[in-house]
């Protein structure tokens, strides 16, 4: 997630500039004028503050007093346009993490707030460590993930047992399922996962549920299953519509009754565990061909998660392309300085079939490959070509974003004859966000 920065101070020029270095570096900013509006934007939660000392409503030792008070380690730092020493001192006093007298020099106030931010940084580090080494957190600030993360928190806590994680391949069903689980009051417990398209029907059904010695001819011993093994926490069925209609019929005789008998077994196992089961298929068309029970599919669904496509969460591409350079930058001993505005502009043209795997896979090979300080466009290989632009031509890497994109704009009403909808549409923009490019760049439309 962004860290937040409230900019506290009655220029517009000031917090607009501000805001313009550190949107630069990864921060969502917040702005306020006014002591009054600095508080109540405080209240809803900033990771940090850069708080001015002169305000048209109050002085800003108050806000800063009043701001400790009710959140003792929040970061703040303050500008003043009026150094001095004894400002500095009763600041310090009061708990300001830094002060920067003004004029100051944008680079120098953002490794400030930088510096300030850094135990943020290395929470959410310790949190990435202590988790699944090879699937990223749940990355996402686009509407339609913000949807299925408010849907994670509620489900983790509910006491619903089944659950239905539907998507692409590739859209990180299994990060969603370790989220719930983590969430949970089960999180203590096992987590089981197993994928039911990696097993033969016979193999499947002991690892599931086990089997008594004897049971068959290589079952020299009593097998407890995972659906036993994780008694208390979760197991993840993934690919569910490749589980075979002899085997749906006893996984639902397990969630109807809460119980099941391992192979060759004569009495019951109950155990206490909550399924979660995941498929790209579409379940309701593969019951209409016979393929999947339509009691498995609506006990399963009793609480169901869509995870959207890559392509249709806008914004959180550059939020997983940082994420993934930074990881591989470590994984590979690199020194790479993120991505350049053409190379994420290529990566946010594409279509992504393949979601975050493909996008994960594409960032290993650019950050193992390259010699220059940040990726480039260049840098990529993708499988197909861009959405809506496989002939508009990628710029030479270097370029500005604002040239970048004027490029593109261009391109596509070329291609298009001018048609705003048809161009809008080649780089799946509306019809507005075209218009308001077209004016931005002063462009020419070509007619038809």
């Amino acid at each position: 997630m962004k860290p937040t920065v409230l900019i506290v101070d009655d220029e517009k020029l000031v917090r607009w500039s501000l805001r313009q270095r550190l949107e630069e570096d990864g921060c969502r900013v917040v702005e306020a004028e006014t002591g009054a509006a600095a508080l109540e934007a405080y209240r809803k939660g900033v990771d940090a503050v850069l708080l001015d000392f002169n305000l048209p409503d109050t002085d800003g030792l108050k806000v800063l007093a009043s701001m400790r008070s009710e959140d003792p380690l929040s970061p703040i730092i303050m500008l003043t346009a009026h150094s001095s020493v004894e400002r500095a001192v009763a600041a310090m006093k009061l708990g300001a993490a830094h002060f920067a007298p003004k004029p100051f020099e944008l680079d120098e106030v953002a490794a400030l707030v930088s510096r300030a931010l850094e135990p943020i940084r290395l929470r959410q580090e310790v949190a990435r460590l202590r988790g699944d080494g090879d699937a990223p957190p749940l990355i996402g600030e686009s509407t339609a993930m913000r949807r299925v993360l408010e849907l994670c928190e509620r489900v983790a806590t509910s006491p619903a047992s089944t659950v239905l994680i539907t998507g692409e391949s590739g859209t990180g069903k299994d990060v969603v399922a370790k989220t719930i689980h983590a969430h949970s009051d089960r999180s203590a417990a096992p987590f089981m996962n197993i994928t039911c398209s990696a097993l033969p029907e016979a193999l499947l059904e002991s690892e599931l549920f086990g089997h008594e010695k004897g049971a068959f001819t290589d079952a020299k011993a009593k097998k407890v299953g995972l659906l036993e093994q994780a008694s208390g926490g979760t197991v993840f069925l993934d690919e569910i519509a490749e589980m075979t209609p002899a085997l749906q019929s006893k996984l639902l005789r397990f969630l109807e009754e809460k119980a099941f008998r391992r192979v060759g077994g004569s009495s019951d196992v109950r155990p206490d565990v909550r399924v979660i089961a995941a498929t790209h298929k579409d379940l309701p068309k593969a019951i209409e061909e016979g393929t999947f029970r339509a009691d498995l599919y609506y006990r399963l669904a009793v609480l169901s998660i869509a995870i959207p496509p890559l392509r249709e969460r806008e914004g959180d591409i550059e939020l997983l392309a940082k994420y993934f350079i930074d990881r591989f930058n470590r994984e590979f001993h690199k020194g790479l300085r993120g991505i350049s505005s053409a190379g994420l502009q290529a990566l946010e043209l594409y279509s992504w079939p393949g979601n975050v795997r493909e996008l994960k896979n594409a960032i290993e090979r650019a950050v193992l490959l390259s010699d220059g300080p940040r990726l480039e466009a260049g840098d990529f290989e993708f499988a197909t070509p861009p959405r809506g632009v496989d002939r508009l031509r990628l710029p030479p890497n270097g370029i500005k974003l604002d040239d970048l994109e004027r490029e593109f704009i261009v391109q596509a009403l070329e291609r298009a004859h001018g048609n705003q909808t048809r161009a809008a549409k080649l780089l799946g923009l509306t019809r507005d966000q075209i218009r308001y490019r077209i004016s931005k760049f002063e462009l020419t439309v070509p007619e038809g």
